[in-house]
């Protein structure tokens, strides 16, 4: 439980700024998704994924639900793109 609470810090570290940065998340729903779900680099189902973050399809901001069906592994790359969308749409509300 504490390493996800620290994994959940390091990520908010080295992420600022995202949309769904402030609402807090569900450390259970992300493990869920992740079991369901291996990364993409390693196919582990737990543990770092380099290259990849867990991103919300519908930020939680839109009212997008902290469950693994609304969750996604996205890169860092396209994380960022839309990131900055969705802190502009989020920004309107």
């Amino acid at each position: 439980m504490i390493r996800l609470a620290i994994a959940a810090l390091i990520a908010a570290l080295a992420l600022p700024g995202l949309a769904d940065a402030r609402i807090p998340r569900s450390a259970a729903a992300k493990n869920a998704f992740e079991r369901a779900n291996p990364c993409p680099a390693t196919g582990q189902p737990r543990g770092p994924c380099p290259g990849y973050i867990v991103d919300h399809v519908n930020p939680l901001c839109n009212g997008g639900a902290d469950a693994p069906a609304n969750m996604q592994w996205q890169t860092t790359a396209e994380a960022k793109a839309k990131d900055r969308e969705e802190r502009r749409m989020c920004a309107r509300k």
